[in-house]
Formats: C-alpha cells, sequence, structure tokens
C-alpha cells in the first residue's frame, strides 16, 4: 500500500474563538477534534501525520493532544513562523499575522515526499471525506480537493468563510473565497465549497515554491500588505492554470467546528450523539 500523509495545519491562533481551539477538549472523554481526525485518517489508510504548529505552543500541544497521538500514529512536527521565508527576504516591519496556509505546508515540505492531505485542527471532517481522499491519493496523480455541501458547514453562531466552487466534469475550474456566508446568503445551501481538504502529491512543490516568490514579490502591492496571506486554494487556482487537474471529491458528511467559543456545546453535543451511535468507541477515548 502507498504511504500517504495527513497534514494538521494547527499553527493559527484563534482569533475569534479567543483561545488555542487546536487542544480545547470537546469529545466525551476529553477529546480535541483533531484526535477524531486522527483517529479517521487511520481507519481511512493514512499512515503518518505531519502536524503544523507554532513553537509558542508546542509544550502545550504536546502535552494536551500530541502524545496520545503519537500512541497512534507516526507523528512528525513542523513550525510556521514568520521568519521562515526564501533567501533575500524579509518580515515587512510590523508584520505579526501568519503567512497563510500555503505557506504551512512549505514549512512542512521536509517530512512530504508522499501524498498527503491536507486539512484545518479545528474543523470535524466526518470518516467518509478521509476515505475518499485516500482512495484517491494511491489511486491517482491528480490533485484533488473534498466538497462539502454548504448547508452542512454553516455555524449557527455567526458568518464562516468557505470557498465555493465551480466544477466541470466532476473537475475544479474555479474557488472564489467568501468570508461572511451563513444560511440567509443567498447562495444555494447545496453548492460546492471547500473546507480546506486538499489532496496534493510531491510535485506541487516546484510550482509551490515559484507562486510563493511572487507572491512575496506583490505583497508591497496589495491593500494591506500585513496581512496579505498565500493560501492553499490560490496555489490549487494556479496549479489548474498551469494544466494541473483537481478532482472534486463529494461528500455528504456534516461538518462542525469551533470558528466561535460559543460552537463549542453545540460540538461537544453533536460527538456525544456520533459516540452514541458507535462511530467511535464508548468506553474509552479515541486512538487510545
Amino acid at each position: 500500500m502507498k504511504d500517504t500523509t495527513l497534514v494538521i495545519l494547527a499553527a493559527g491562533m484563534g482569533s475569534r474563538f479567543g483561545g488555542l481551539k487546536q487542544i480545547e477538549p470537546l469529545g466525551p472523554h476529553g477529546e480535541s477534534i483533531i484526535e477524531y481526525s486522527v483517529h479517521d485518517a487511520i481507519k481511512a489508510g493514512f499512515n503518518k501525520v505531519v502536524i503544523i504548529i507554532k513553537k509558542a505552543i508546542e509544550e502545550d500541544f504536546k502535552t494536551h493532544v500530541g502524545a496520545r497521538l503519537e500512541k497512534a500514529v507516526h507523528v512528525e512536527y513542523a513550525f510556521q513562523e514568520l521568519y521562515k521565508l526564501p533567501e533575500g527576504y524579509s518580515i515587512p516591519e510590523g508584520r505579526v499575522k501568519p503567512w497563510g496556509t500555503a505557506h504551512a505546508i512549505l514549512c512542512a515540505k521536509e517530512f512530504l515526499n508522499e501524498p498527503f492531505a491536507t486539512i484545518n485542527a479545528d474543523d470535524y471532517y466526518g470518516p467518509e471525506a478521509f476515505k475518499i481522499m485516500h482512495d484517491h491519493l494511491v489511486s491517482s496523480d491528480d490533485i484533488c480537493m473534498v466538497g462539502y455541501k454548504l448547508g452542512n458547514t454553516l455555524s449557527e453562531k455567526g458568518d464562516v468563510a468557505r470557498g465555493i466552487c465551480q466544477t466541470k466534469d466532476g473537475y475544479l475550474t474555479t474557488i472564489t473565497e467568501n468570508t461572511a456566508l451563513n444560511k440567509d446568503s443567498g447562495i444555494p445551501l447545496d453548492t460546492t465549497v471547500s473546507m480546506n481538504m486538499w489532496g496534493y502529491h510531491p510535485y506541487i512543490w516546484e510550482y509551490t515554491e515559484k507562486y510563493f516568490l511572487e507572491f512575496l514579490d506583490n505583497v508591497p502591492n496589495t491593500p494591506n500588505p500585513l496581512k496579505a496571506e498565500f493560501y492553499l486554494p490560490l496555489v490549487t487556482d494556479k496549479l489548474i492554470k498551469e494544466g494541473k487537474r483537481c478532482r472534486v471529491l463529494q461528500t455528504s458528511e456534516k461538518w462542525y467546528g469551533v470558528t466561535y467559543k460559543d460552537d463549542a456545546d453545540n460540538v461537544k453535543a453533536a460527538l456525544r450523539e456520533l459516540t452514541d451511535s458507535g462511530l467511535y468507541p464508548k468506553e474509552k477515548r479515541v486512538n487510545d
């Protein structure tokens, strides 16, 4: 079986949530959402996990989450820091915001020599999403994404950011970021959206490094140079323009996440219900 890696984007600080939501205990036995993602990924066939964090949260993360994951699967840690830039580039004065999700995976490049999937640390994706992602990565050289129905990805507590996807014959043609979506946005609830679950192969590094240089060169020309970010959807869009294909793998799974602090109770209730249904262990913590 071909090796496949799950990359977890956990370097964000959760400004709307108000804390380290990466390690927030939400499951019946105190599990974080990450623990469910790793559990589902292992069952789907992934055999390595790379977790991207900031050095500042390393101790807390490993104590509350990492130590348990390391008992279940091979785990590597990569660190996303502002100063990790190509030679000749420096941090703009006053910049504190991270460089974005595509920069994050560049910080983990040394660990990614096989097909890999990316996910957000604070999003629950569901077992089917990991299965269809894994099966695609081991059977096709096309990049891919898991597409969710917008109505399955909304928060009851406020607006969410989603990538609105246009497809043709099962492949992504365009993706447009919308940072203020809710059930009253006027966009059909069956619209396909991205939840940042992308599948890539190592051939992307040549392109991604080139795109990052282009991004950095253009930062001074952006409306807010201190907040411009290098996103994975941007990389994917550019790869499509270079002639690569991005397969959209549709799922009916329902998303759960903690965009806002008030989301926590709903997520706890959902994870309890999934556990009671038998999807996850009732008597012990997942991954134990």
